[in-house]
């Protein structure tokens, strides 16, 4: 484990904070790039979406879907937040929080880190050796705010609900990042319904699992008074009635039950994708839990560019600070889809 120091440089220590998947992805290019569940939003969705637009004339009004979002974690409503996307809830968590030492725990979304310095704070690396997994220890006993992702992107590894718990203390904020936590069947190690470890902070986003990056909708959840604080940094009305829609709907019984069915799915053929990458010379990080796989390869910058010649994108690893060049993240799509990707793979190894 290192921890590193802040750099005097915009882009964060030699790392471009501010890249991502869609980057990758252009016309004619098969998208194994952003994760983003694909064949999205479906069509009960949409057509919930589709109706919401009559009501444009007047102002949102989020406490239907704050209710909804809290029944379905088992908090108060006045402990849910929404907010544009989850990359909003990171902006209102820099520009709440005084920290004395923050710690960002990589190689995860390079977002959290992003706000944190474009507020002026000092950030504080720790970063994880491979398969990635997390000892509590390793972070700075002095770190009074802690960023971690679970499921983490983008190395796909899971962190037990206990291990992260250790990471709460008074006086410390610990922000866990639960975008792909739904990639989970049952979300068994989610940290969402916990409203007895002080200072947590879990943000959620339905992008990923939803389809609905261009809608920008997510939520914190927190205790009681951290929420109102974090709200008074919110512009008004900062979520739109098609995205409190979509709130509303995708914390249904239904919409629950659908994910679930999904994320077993996906499970089925994530485990298949990395088998066959392995196969093909590999190295797939282990115990994936997400919707992407992270692969080192020592050509992997040369595959990401062949591969793009062949008409498929796919997500550079060296933005992520702890990796390098020598690492790809793989979105898991369809079986049919993930067969033309290792079929090129195979041709071009």
């Amino acid at each position: 484990m290192r921890v590193e120091e802040r750099s005097d440089r915009a882009d964060g220590i030699g790392v471009d904070l501010r890249h991502h998947g869609d980057s990758e992805v252009g016309p004619d290019l098969l998208d194994f790039a952003v994760n983003v569940r694909a064949g999205t939003p479906p069509r009960w969705l949409a057509e919930r979406l589709a109706a919401s637009l009559e009501d444009l004339a007047a102002y949102p009004d989020p406490r239907p879907a704050r209710e909804a979002v809290a029944r379905r974690h088992g908090r108060a409503p006045d402990e849910v937040l929404l907010t544009a996307g989850a990359a909003e809830a990171f902006v209102l968590i820099a520009r709440f929080a005084r920290p004395r030492r923050a710690v960002v725990v990589h190689p995860q979304f390079t977002e959290p880190e992003a706000a944190l310095r474009a507020a002026g704070h000092e950030v504080h690396r720790v970063l994880l050796p491979p398969d990635y997994t997390l000892d509590p220890a390793l972070v700075p006993d002095d770190a009074d705010l802690v960023i971690i992702g679970n499921p983490t992107n983008p190395t796909s590894v899971l962190h037990p609900a206990r291990t992260l718990a250790r990471l709460a203390r008074p006086g410390r904020l610990l922000v866990v990042d639960e975008a792909f936590a739904d990639c989970v069947p049952g979300e068994p190690e989610s940290l969402s319904g916990r409203a007895d470890l002080p200072g947590l902070i879990v943000v959620r986003s339905l992008t990923k699992t939803w389809g609905l990056a261009g809608l920008r909708v997510g939520y914190l959840l927190a205790e009681a008074a951290l929420v109102r604080s974090l709200a008074e940094t919110q512009p008004l009305w900062a979520v739109s009635t098609p995205a409190l829609t979509a709130a509303l709907e995708c914390s249904s019984d239904r919409a629950v039950a659908e994910a679930r069915e999904w994320a077993r799915e996906l499970g089925g053929e994530r485990d298949r994708l990395a088998a066959e990458l392995a196969g093909l010379g590999l190295r797939v990080t282990p115990n994936a839990a997400a919707s992407f796989l992270l692969v080192r390869s020592p050509q992997a910058d040369r595959l990401r560019t062949r591969l793009r010649a062949h008409g498929i994108a796919v997500r550079r690893g060296d933005t992520f600070p702890g990796l390098g060049t020598e690492y790809l993240r793989i979105a898991v799509r369809d079986r049919q889809t993930n067969e033309r990707l290792t079929r090129t793979l195979a041709e071009l190894l």
